[in-house]
C-alpha cells in the first residue's frame, strides 16, 4: 500500500529545509566563522586553508557514494544516516580545538554535505517528474540561500559571548530539529515502479552532447569557491579587520543569494536553461573581476553582490539541464555532475594554499576563479539547447 505524498510543496519545502542544514549550517558558515577563528587564535591562514580543503575531500567523497548509491530504497537509509553525521560532526566541532581532530570532522561534515546535496535534488527532481512539475525542482536550491543568510547570522550572534570552538553552538543546535523535520517528509516520497526500476547506464555518461556542459561545470566549481571561502578573509586583509565589510560582504551575499534560486528557475524556464546558463557565467565572471579591479570598497560587496545572485542559479540550471539531454541517467547524471564540482572546489583552496606557501597574497587567488569562470563561459556556448529543458 502507497503511503500518502505529500503536496508538491511541502517536498520541496522539506527539501530546501535539508540543504539549508548541510550547505548553510554545515559547510558555508565556515565562511564567516573563518576570520573570527583566526582572530581567536585557534587557526592561521593556512591551517584555515587546510581546513577547507578537507571539507572538499569529503564533500567530493560524498558526491561519488552517491553516484553508487542512487535508487529509493537506498536513498531511503543513506538520507538520514547522512543527515546525523552532519548533525555528530557539528556537536563535536565544538569540543574540539585539536587541528587534527577539526581536519577528520570537516572531513566527514563535507561527506555528508555532498552525499545530501546529491541525494535529496535528485530524489526530489525524479518524483516532481513523475507528476510533470520538475519545473519546481530549483525551488529547492532556496534552502541554501536561506542557510547563507542564517549562517551570516549565527557565526557571531550578539547576544551570545563564544570563542573558538564554542562558535559552532548555534548552528549544532538548529540543525538537529530541522534534519529531523526534512528526512521525515522525505521518507515518504514514493517513484512509481518504473521509475524504482530505471536502468541509468544505458550510455555513457560522457558523449558530445553532455561533455561541452561537463567541462563549463568544472570550471564554474573551481571559479565560485574561492570567494564563497574566502571573501570575508580577503576584507580583513585589504580593509582591516574591524571595518564592516569584514561581515558585511558575507551578509550581502547570503542576503542577494535568497531570491536567486527562484530568479533563475523562472529565468530557466523563459529563456531555456542553456541560454540562462551562459549569462549566469558571464555575471559569476564579472563578480570576480569586479573584486580584483576595483577598489577594495566597491569591489568586495559587488563581487558579494553578483555572485550570491548567480552561483545558485548555475547548480539548478546545469542539473536541470543535464537531466533533460541524459533523461535516462537519472540520480547517475546529478552525482557525477555534483562530484566533478566538488573536484574542481577542492583544487581551488589546494591551489590556494600552495600559493601562500610560496608567500603569495590571498586575494591574488581570485585571478584563477575569474580565468576559471571565463572557461566555463566559453564551453557553455558549446552547449546545445534540448527540444525541451523543463517540463
Amino acid at each position: 500500500m502507497q503511503k500518502r505524498q505529500p503536496a508538491p510543496s511541502t517536498a520541496v519545502g522539506a527539501a530546501a529545509c535539508l540543504l539549508l542544514v548541510v550547505h548553510g549550517l554545515g559547510r558555508f558558515i565556515y565562511t564567516p566563522l573563518l576570520p573570527l577563528l583566526v582572530g581567536d587564535g585557534q587557526l592561521s591562514m593556512v591551517q584555515a586553508a587546510d581546513l577547507a580543503s578537507w571539507n572538499y575531500v569529503g564533500y567530493l567523497l560524498g558526491a561519488l557514494v552517491a553516484i553508487r548509491w542512487h535508487n529509493p530504497q537506498q536513498l531511503r537509509i543513506a538520507i538520514p544516516a547522512a543527515l546525523a553525521l552532519h548533525c555528530l560532526t557539528l556537536l563535536c566541532l565544538t569540543q574540539s580545538n585539536q587541528f587534527n581532530s577539526l581536519l577528520g570532522l570537516r572531513l566527514a561534515n563535507g561527506l555528508s554535505n555532498g552525499m545530501i546535496f546529491v541525494m535529496v535534488p535528485s530524489l526530489l527532481m525524479e518524483w516532481l517528474a513523475a507528476r510533470q512539475r520538475i519545473a519546481l525542482s530549483g525551488l529547492a536550491y532556496l534552502g541554501v540561500g536561506g542557510g547563507l543568510v542564517i549562517s551570516g547570522l549565527l557565526a557571531n550572534p550578539p547576544i551570545l559571548d563564544l570563542h573558538a570552538a564554542q562558535r559552532w553552538w548555534p548552528a549544532a543546535l538548529l540543525s538537529l530539529p530541522l534534519a529531523i523535520w526534512g528526512a521525515w517528509v522525505l521518507s515518504s516520497l514514493e517513484l512509481a515502479p518504473e521509475h524504482q526500476h530505471k536502468k541509468s547506464a544505458r550510455r555513457a555518461l560522457l558523449d558530445r552532447h553532455s561533455r561541452p556542459l561537463f567541462l563549463a561545470y568544472a570550471g564554474a566549481g573551481l571559479g565560485y569557491i574561492l570567494p564563497m571561502t574566502f571573501l570575508p578573509m580577503i576584507a580583513s586583509l585589504q580593509l582591516g579587520n574591524q571595518h564592516p565589510m569584514v561581515s558585511q560582504s558575507w551578509l550581502i551575499l547570503a542576503c542577494a543569494t535568497l531570491p536567486s534560486a527562484w530568479v533563475w528557475n523562472k529565468l530557466g524556464q523563459r529563456m531555456g536553461d542553456r541560454n540562462a546558463l551562459i549569462a549566469n557565467y558571464a555575471i559569476q565572471s564579472a563578480s570576480v573581476f569586479a573584486a580584483l579591479l576595483l577598489p577594495s570598497g566597491i569591489g568586495l560587496p559587488l563581487c558579494a553582490l553578483l555572485m550570491g545572485s548567480s552561483f545558485l542559479g548555475a547548480v539548478l540550471l546545469t542539473q536541470r539541464l543535464g537531466r533533460a539531454l541524459q533523461p535516462d541517467q537519472g540520480p547517475r547524471l546529478s552525482a557525477a555532475l555534483i562530484a566533478l564540482y566538488g573536484l574542481t572546489q577542492l583544487l581551488a583552496p589546494w591551489m590556494a594554499r600552495l600559493w601562500l606557501d610560496q608567500g603569495g597574497q590571498l586575494p591574488d587567488t581570485l585571478w584563477l576563479g575569474a580565468g576559471a569562470l571565463i572557461w566555463s563561459l566559453i564551453w557553455m556556448l558549446k552547449v546545445r539547447e534540448p527540444a525541451q529543458s523543463t517540463n
